[in-house]
């Protein structure tokens, strides 16, 4: 069934900008993106907005939707009340470019810091092998979509614009976890985690998890078993011990040449 939203959308760029009001004709069962392409063909045919599957796969139409992280594809109007006002805004943790768009590309320089996979020779058949259950470990983390809600609702950098210099996000974190949980690689990457992506500062609210459009465990299955992994290998005696007389590294080097 037709009817009229009431939509507050914020318009401006890097200088500055403010909300303006909309009045646009729409469905029950559209979606917020909908109304904001209906706004632009009617009304504000300069409006600018990144999408790209409508899906909810691609993680392009990432905004603010009544203060909260969502994708724009995903929000039902059927979700809220019909003499509701939506107020979308850009995510406000990333530099605006123009109108809902912002510079999402400190996500993108924080991949390149990334230690990448090393993984052992082959075995004699020119295969590697894996448990099923090692492979399975993983799969959850692989349903990322880059969408950087996470990233935009953490307070780590959110409210701290300069934490983004030594700060990774749960996004990477959720990274660092695959690599560290992938059974054939070489790399130990405590250091790095620990001193360069800033593993520390994250103190385990939640709020990256919640705001997950694929249901990804951020939390309890990446970023908590990372600092236990940090805090075993940086703090546990036994392995202190183990690193000053080298069976750790002698260890490592023997998994290697396998």
């Amino acid at each position: 069934m037709a009817y009229t939203l009431k939509m507050r959308l914020w318009r401006g760029d890097q200088s500055g900008g403010e909300l303006k009001d909309y009045d646009v004709e729409v469905e029950s069962g559209e979606v917020v993106l909908d109304a904001i392409h209906r706004v632009q063909a009617t009304q504000a045919g300069d409006l600018a907005v990144r999408w790209n599957c409508k899906a909810g796969k691609c993680g392009s139409c990432s905004a603010e939707v009544n203060g909260r992280p969502k994708l724009m594809c995903m929000c039902r109007l059927s979700d809220y009340d019909e003499a509701e006002t939506i107020t979308v805004t850009p995510m406000r943790t990333f530099p605006v470019i123009r109108d809902l768009v912002t510079d999402v590309s400190y996500n993108y320089e924080k991949a390149k810091e990334l230690p990448y996979v090393e993984l052992p020779p082959r075995d004699a058949d020119g295969r590697r092998r894996m448990m099923q259950e090692d492979v399975e470990r993983g799969q959850e983390f692989r349903k990322c979509i880059e969408c950087f809600l996470c990233q935009n609702t953490c307070h780590v950098v959110r409210d701290h614009e300069d934490n983004k210099v030594s700060f990774a996000g749960p996004r990477f974190f959720l990274r660092y976890a695959e690599l560290d949980m992938h059974p054939l690689d070489t790399v130990d990457r405590t250091k790095v985690t620990r001193e360069e992506a800033g593993l520390g500062y994250c103190n385990i609210t939640k709020c990256c998890t919640e705001v997950c459009p694929e249901g990804i465990h951020i939390t309890d299955n990446a970023i908590i078993p990372m600092k236990e992994r940090v805090v075993d290998r940086t703090y546990d005696p036994l392995v202190w011990l183990g690193n000053k007389i080298g069976i750790r590294d002698k260890d490592r080097d023997s998994r290697t040449e396998v």
